[in-house]
């Protein structure tokens, strides 16, 4: 069986979300359905999506799992958004990241034991203000 995923993140402002996410994304849209919804094609058959929906605005949690997180946590710090907090679990990592509508987005993978660098550094400074 061929898995997919079409996740969709619930946001009072798709402007503004878009913003943020192509931050955290690190890249636009890949497309648009409609104007209050922007689709992101993270991998073969894996998007993320945010759509205007204010009644259902901030309850959304998610996470990537990818190679290296902390190298990724390091270039999202680049793009102006720093995670508010990091959970350990053995050898695996979630830093964790909240939009301006406190939507969870989580950056993780397997680390080494110990976080080093800018990723554990940057944790507290302000997520959905940049």
């Amino acid at each position: 069986m061929a898995v997919g995923i079409f996740a969709g993140i619930p946001v009072r402002d798709c402007k503004s979300a878009v913003e943020w996410y192509t931050k955290l994304f690190g890249k636009e849209p890949s497309f648009w359905p409609h104007d209050a919804e922007a689709v992101w094609q993270l991998a073969d058959d894996r998007y993320v999506y945010v759509i205007e929906d204010a009644a259902r605005a901030g309850g959304g949690v998610g996470m990537i799992w990818v190679d290296d997180p902390a190298a990724e946590v390091d270039r999202i710090a680049e793009r102006g958004l720093r995670p508010v907090d990091v959970e350990r679990h053995g050898g695996v990592c979630k830093w964790v990241f909240h939009d301006a509508d406190g939507n969870e987005m989580g950056i993780g993978g397997e680390t080494a034991a110990s976080i080093e660098g800018e990723a554990a550094a940057s944790i507290g400074g302000e997520a959905a203000a940049s």
